[in-house]
């Protein structure tokens, strides 16, 4: 089968290969016939080094597709059901699963992580994050096929895999943000629109986008802010909206430490910080004891959603088929498997909102 290659940390292209083959299903497993993979960020992260992943792999997390084989013991999914890829599902036993925060269990992410289900030139071939999407069939633990209507299109479907998922979660479960907030962004791509979308669902009154990339303002606007600013302008922007005292909540949406100071400057005294965006772990950020002492901002990690993914699927689903939530605008190409270097450039220049790739 066709599959996305990065040989070696670092490279700039994949490389796409028609010999690849996937292994499996093996007991409690399914393959999964991928037709559409969104290309996140994270993905670009994983061949540059900054999130940790082993190489060789098949990029790629967020997908969606139809079951074509399942493993022994496999009851909860059946072939020809349509699915969702969960990148980190849930066993639905440990204490964050019966807490109600699925996206913190691991048991199951840690082993697929390093289980590589491909092989090329008799070699083994990891999947990013135990996934790899960027390839035509793949291998998953079965609960990493979230089932979904048939009548949900595969696009909308990968897109609900990662980055929406991420970025309206971090709103709706993480912040828990108020009807009629001031709420600022910062990062306008993939997971940065959905927070902004996020917060339009909830009712914030001012949204501002801070962003370098000029493009990325009129998108922005579009999908729900108030008011779309360059990094330079942030102060400015903070006191024209809240007379200088700061947002209710700043999302962080790059992941980097000094948009992480910068989000904690814009917010107000009792507001709410959220770190959404996946950065390097030697990337440190400080503040002195006092400053958190007499501030009392809150600083929250939003990892995957705040949730767990199963549940937020549903809810996702049933915001976009009300109107609520626009996923279709959020896709600004659908690429090839064999173009998908041109999807990754897009993504490095800024261009990209969501691109999607049929596999």
């Amino acid at each position: 089968m066709r599959a996305a290659v990065l040989f070696k940390i670092g490279g700039e292209a994949l490389e796409v290969r028609d010999d690849v083959t996937v292994v499996g299903p093996g007991p409690g497993e399914v393959r999964i016939r991928v037709r559409a993979t969104g290309v996140c960020h994270s993905d670009l992260s994983a061949m540059t080094g900054v999130l940790r992943q082993p190489a060789p792999f098949v990029p790629g997390h967020e997908g969606a597709g139809d079951v074509v084989e399942v493993g022994e013991g496999v009851t909860q999914v059946a072939v020809g059901d349509r699915v969702i890829v969960c990148w980190n599902p849930s066993c639905g036993e440990c204490s964050f699963c019966r807490g109600g925060q699925g996206n913190l269990c691991v048991n199951i992410f840690v082993g697929m992580m390093f289980e590589p289900h491909f092989r090329l030139d008799g070699a083994e071939v990891y999947g990013f994050a135990g996934n790899g999407t960027f390839a035509e069939e793949m291998v998953v633990p079965w609960q990493c096929a979230v089932k979904v209507p048939d009548d949900v299109p595969y696009e909308i479907a990968a897109l609900i895999g990662c980055g929406v998922t991420t970025g309206v979660g971090a709103v709706l479960n993480t912040a828990q943000v108020r009807p009629g907030s001031s709420v600022a962004v910062i990062g306008a791509g993939g997971v940065g629109i959905s927070v902004i979308q996020g917060a339009r669902i909830a009712g914030a009154a001012e949204i501002v986008a801070i962003d370098p990339v000029e493009s990325k303002h009129k998108a922005a606007l579009h999908f729900g802010a108030t008011k779309a600013v360059q990094p330079e302008e942030a102060d400015a922007a903070k006191a024209e909206v809240t007379g200088g005292t700061g947002f209710d909540y700043v999302f962080e949406v790059v992941g980097q430490s000094a948009l992480v100071k910068q989000a904690y400057a814009l917010t107000r005294r009792g507001g709410t910080v959220t770190v959404v965006g996946a950065g390097k772990n030697k990337d440190r950020v400080e503040f002195d004891m006092f400053q958190l002492f007499s501030e009392n901002k809150k600083i929250l990690g939003s990892y995957y959603g705040g949730a767990d993914p199963r549940r937020e699927y549903g809810r996702l689903i049933a915001l976009w088929r009300a109107g609520r939530l626009d996923l279709e605008g959020m896709i600004t190409a659908r690429l090839k498997l064999d173009e998908i270097n041109q999807a990754l450039e897009l993504l490095r220049s800024g261009e990209a909102i969501r691109t999607i790739i049929e596999v």
